[in-house]
């Protein structure tokens, strides 16, 4: 039986620069696993809601206020099962952090070589938790870059952040992390 592996990349939309990883996944998880995956990659502390997005139709945690289908019970090749097609990810709906995932490649993984998740590339730093979406990130990023900015000390409190690299991806640490998925 031939294992598939989906190559994906999950990109944070209206990230200039670019905020991405690149993934490698079983075809088999479930989209609540593709979530603890993307919390894990982008280093979000997966303390708000979520949804997927796939052709109008919404999939998340069963809510009573939200019409969402349980992703529980739908796997990712239910939603992506051809190479560049894409769905939506949104996380934290007050802050609207949307992602794109986009199924790059599909690949067999007859030998089993590596653990599935996987982190294979990435760039950048995911945003803080509770920053105001891009618009509010790129207000951090330009009070941050100026120590003397009168608002640089309450904003690192704010955040519960000592210091704050934009630029610092660590593929080794987030991959240590995906062992535990």
């Amino acid at each position: 039986m031939t294992n598939i592996v989906y190559q994906i990349k999950v990109s944070l939309d209206g990230s200039t620069p670019p905020i991405w990883r690149r993934l490698l996944v079983s075809e088999h998880a479930s989209l609540q696993q593709l979530h603890d995956i993307i919390q894990v990659a982008m280093g979000w502390l997966d303390s708000h809601l979520h949804q997927f997005i796939a052709e109008g139709v919404f999939y998340g945690l069963p809510d009573e206020e939200f019409d969402l289908k349980d992703e529980s019970q739908h796997r990712i090749s239910e939603l992506l099962n051809q190479e560049m097609q894409e769905i939506k990810y949104e996380y934290d709906f007050g802050d609207s952090w949307m992602h794109t995932i986009t199924l790059e490649k599909i690949l067999s993984n007859d030998d089993n070589s590596g653990h599935l998740p996987r982190c294979i590339e990435g760039e950048r730093a995911a945003p803080p938790e509770d920053c105001g979406g891009i618009p509010g990130y790129e207000n951090l990023l330009k009070i941050l870059s100026d120590p003397e900015n009168p608002q640089y000390d309450e904003m690192l409190e704010r955040l519960a952040i000592d210091e704050f690299d934009p630029a610092y991806f660590d593929m080794e640490d987030v991959n240590d992390e995906l062992l535990d998925l």
